[in-house]
């Protein structure tokens, strides 16, 4: 049986592992050889009676165990980092400029009132946001931060999860007082449907399911409009112009006002991770990992509208 600090030590080193994503990478953030750390991850595995983490030569994944723990062992982390912020840099201020990268969709919805409210709590603090939809290289452009949605490349950089989005297939009610309601997937070939471009199946292919199967298919639909941007296809839709597959999130207070309504509930299978990534280093500077707290607090005070 490990003692109470062994096992604090030995989770906190499990949540950096998940992080960096290999051991190799979590030894070097943590000043350590790799074999410490694998040998450490075998003792509390060994103490927790659980294997934690299926490794392979390229990849790391997480046991049903292992998952169940992580948010936990990152939480211990988190609240010795903040203790120590406490008592040792709570007098100082945060300087200097983080610069980050942000969609379009989560920038206009939460992201600039909360990145500007986490400026007005560090007044010497400047933080350059870019709204744009494509995958910047944060290394190449000096990027601090990126809040990015949708499946992350293989890179050097530390991604961490922050929620998933899901996605929703409405029109307005006026379409369908004008159009008969679809029943099936299949009846949407029969519709107008406004196409987002960024999208990872390609704008026409809309990723679709079975209401409670597991099974995910393209549907190739087709429309006579789409465009880059999710909120000009959002006004076209409550105009009554057709049918689109949106961000839940996006349209989650025209849901509440009746402006649009959700049709094929249980056919839509497109669901995003949303996640704070920025570059591998061994000693994230504190302004960014205290913004990234905040932001991530930020998500998920509004979680219902994902």
């Amino acid at each position: 049986m490990l003692a109470t600090h062994e096992y604090a030590n030995d989770l906190i080193l499990f949540a950096l592992i998940v992080d960096c994503g290999s051991f190799s990478k979590a030894a070097e953030t943590a000043g350590v050889t790799s074999s410490v750390v694998s040998k450490r991850i075998g003792r509390l595995e060994k103490s927790l009676g659980a294997r934690l983490l299926y490794r392979t030569t390229r990849s790391l994944t997480l046991t049903e165990s292992g998952l169940a723990l992580y948010q936990q062992a990152k939480d211990i982390g988190m609240k010795v980092q903040d203790a120590l912020y406490a008592v040792s840099e709570k007098s100082e201020e945060l300087t200097g400029t983080v610069r980050m990268s942000v969609p379009t969709i989560s920038g206009e919805l939460l992201l600039s009132e909360s990145v500007a409210e986490f400026c007005a709590q560090h007044p010497n603090l400047k933080v350059e946001m870019r709204l744009e939809n494509r995958f910047v290289d944060l290394v190449e452009e000096g990027v601090d931060l990126a809040i990015r949605t949708g499946t992350l490349p293989d890179s050097s950089l530390i991604a961490r999860p922050i929620l998933d989005s899901r996605w929703v297939i409405v029109c307005s009610p006026g379409y369908l007082e004008r159009h008969p309601q679809p029943q099936s997937a299949a009846d949407l070939l029969e519709h107008n449907c406004l196409t987002y471009t960024y999208q990872e199946s390609g704008t026409d292919n809309w990723l679709m399911k079975q209401p409670g199967g597991n099974d995910i298919y393209e549907l190739q639909v087709n429309g006579n409009l789409s465009a880059n941007n999710a909120r000009a296809i959002r006004k076209a839709v409550i105009g009554g112009y057709g049918i689109a597959m949106v961000p839940r999130c996006m349209v989650y207070e025209d849901l509440q006002d009746g402006k649009l309504v959700e049709i094929l509930a249980g056919h839509c299978a497109k669901v995003l991770g949303v996640y704070a990534v920025y570059p591998y280093t061994r000693n994230l500077p504190l302004k960014t990992r205290l913004l990234i707290e905040h932001i991530i607090t930020s998500y998920q005070n509004i979680s219902h509208f994902f």
